[in-house]
């Protein structure tokens, strides 16, 4: 029985998405968890070129990232999941330039940054649409022949990352970035047999 990965190419651009994410957000570990401004930007200042880059590839990361679900959403075909999954692309793309504009804000001040200045919405805006994003993206997998456990996590992830940012105003998107990569790499492995009946919703 021959065998494809018809969501290899949508995976490997989440993976690779969250991957450059990952190594951008973390130039400077310590500055998210200095609970003192002052010390928090003699460590921003102490590694201004590698946070400055870092964000840059942030930026990037974040911006990849919604494509990859994009592809996915394009490769299902036309039904309840395909349009779940092109809700979630559309969510994570909108709230792309709102975390954007704010990794753009902490690579130009850095004292903003450390004493924890300038405006909550665009960070809250591209979390509570993130989660939006992961509660689709749970639904629509949950619709296809994948393996169930993939589905229940993006799904689950939803309620209690929302649950979390609703108590705390607050939630290290990292979080979300490691639910997206799980999902990722299911779907670079994912193998469907060509000749098998009723496949998944795809074109």
């Amino acid at each position: 029985m021959s065998r494809n990965r018809p969501y290899r190419q949508a995976g490997a651009v989440i993976v690779a998405g969250t991957v450059v994410w990952g190594v951008g957000i973390s130039p400077a570990p310590r500055v998210y968890t200095t609970a003192d401004s002052a010390a928090r930007l003699a460590l921003l200042e102490r590694s201004r070129r590698v946070w400055v880059a870092g964000q840059f590839l942030t930026s990037a990361g974040t911006a990849a990232v919604p494509f990859g679900f994009a592809a996915f959403a394009r490769a299902l075909r036309p039904g309840p999941s395909k349009t779940l999954a092109t809700a979630a692309a559309t969510s994570l793309l909108a709230g792309a330039p709102l975390f954007i504009a704010a990794v753009s804000d902490r690579a130009s001040d850095l004292e903003r940054f450390a004493y924890r200045g300038g405006p909550a919405w665009p960070f809250l805006g591209y979390c509570g649409l993130h989660i939006v994003a992961l509660g689709a993206l749970g639904s629509a997998l949950l619709r296809t022949p994948l393996k169930r456990w993939v589905g229940f996590l993006a799904a689950a992830s939803a309620p209690l990352f929302g649950a979390v940012l609703l108590a705390k105003k607050d939630i290290p998107p990292f979080v979300f970035y490691l639910v997206e990569q799980a999902v990722g790499i299911y779907l670079c492995i994912y193998e469907e047999p060509t000749d098998a009946p009723g496949g998944p919703e795809r074109a």
